[in-house]
């Protein structure tokens, strides 16, 4: 059960879920990335080009880029620090980046290992597999590859739903894991409605966008910058609209520019079907979770906590103050004091 949270009924939760959407996945993952260089821009466009996941990687001192093969795919991911394996799973529409403020403090006690998704970054762009139950497998696949039998895992969006998945098909494998702002696709996505009400400020248009076949890439190949930009200002997604610098927009454009990125991201979304179905399917976990929420965020507890509710055992909400979704960047010293307390 839940620790330390009063529910109202369920109609209410249901209400709550609607209107805010699970929209946990609020912002899924990135593509393109990762070791390889960023589309152009658009004609008009003076911005240079998003730097490589090797000139990032050099910012971050004791950190280095890895790539390994598994379950059919090819994986970008960051390592560096000494101590127990904590594996980081970003979101849409980030990369392995988008812990660059936690990872040197996690680094002191943890062998920290972020990672670009199937489909991200620098990551492959396979044609499927996008349900979270193999995009979980590809993890475990990957900490065996490191040498590992157990491992923590911290997951933010579509990482979350990832790393939910992970425990649920690979309890033995997750020591503890931790999931950011967004729960595991549940039925209640069906209900989302992508017409905002009077007075809502925040409704979850990309849900649908990204559902549609090949006209997000031909919409926003080479131009994706102009989402990030329009999610970001979207309220209750950053609640600090430095936290996500101009550079850093721009190494997330970057990653999705490819029309093979943001087909592969689109991915991500159009297999909420199935994860649905899965999740029916998954025993209650009973691997320890921390649920992490932003006060500010779309989701807010309303979705995270209530979605784990009669599905895992042991859960421990953290509410983050003055922050949106991207937790990690909004408030990174908060995120960091509280993985540490949780992962020991």
């Amino acid at each position: 059960m839940i620790k330390s949270l009063a529910y109202g009924n369920g109609s209410m939760r249901r209400r709550n879920l609607l209107k805010l959407g699970l929209a946990a996945s609020a912002a899924a993952g990135a593509t393109v990335v990762g070791g390889a260089a960023a589309a152009a821009a658009p004609a008009g466009d003076e911005r240079e080009a998003a730097p490589s996941d090797e000139v990032l990687v050099r910012s971050l001192p004791g950190f280095s880029n890895g790539y390994a093969t598994v379950n059919g795919v090819r994986l970008h991911y960051v390592i560096g620090g000494r101590g127990a394996p904590l594996v980081l799973l970003p979101g849409y529409p980030e990369t392995w980046w988008e812990y660059r403020k936690v990872m040197p403090a996690l680094a002191a006690r943890h062998r920290v290992i972020a990672v670009d998704l199937r489909g991200m970054g620098g990551s492959g762009k396979p044609r499927g597999g996008f349900d979270k139950r193999t995009m979980a497998k590809d993890i475990l696949e990957l900490v065996r590859h490191l040498g590992y039998d157990q491992v923590n895992i911290a997951g933010h969006d579509i990482g979350s739903q990832v790393t939910f998945s992970f425990a649920a098909n690979h309890a033995g494998a997750a020591t503890r894991i931790a999931m950011l702002d967004v729960p595991h696709p549940n039925e209640f996505i069906y209900s989302l409605s992508i017409i905002p009400q009077p007075g809502q400020q925040t409704f979850l248009w990309w849900f649908a966008f990204n559902q549609v076949n090949r006209l997000p890439e031909e919409l926003l190949a080479g131009r994706f910058r102009l989402l990030i930009d329009t999610e970001m200002a979207t309220p209750g997604l950053l609640a600090d609209q430095a936290a996500i610098s101009d550079r850093d927009r721009d190494v997330y454009a970057g990653a999705y520019n490819s029309p093979d990125a943001i087909r592969a991201s689109n991915g991500w979304y159009q297999a909420f079907g199935q994860d649905i179905a899965d999740l029916a399917s998954y025993p209650v976990v009973h691997t320890p979770i921390l649920a992490m929420y932003a006060d500010t965020s779309v989701e807010g507890p309303s979705a995270l906590l209530p979605a784990l509710n009669g599905i895992a055992s042991d859960v421990t909400p953290l509410e983050i103050k003055n922050a949106g979704h991207y937790l990690a960047e909004d408030q990174p010293q908060a995120v960091i004091d509280g993985l540490i307390k949780f992962f020991g």
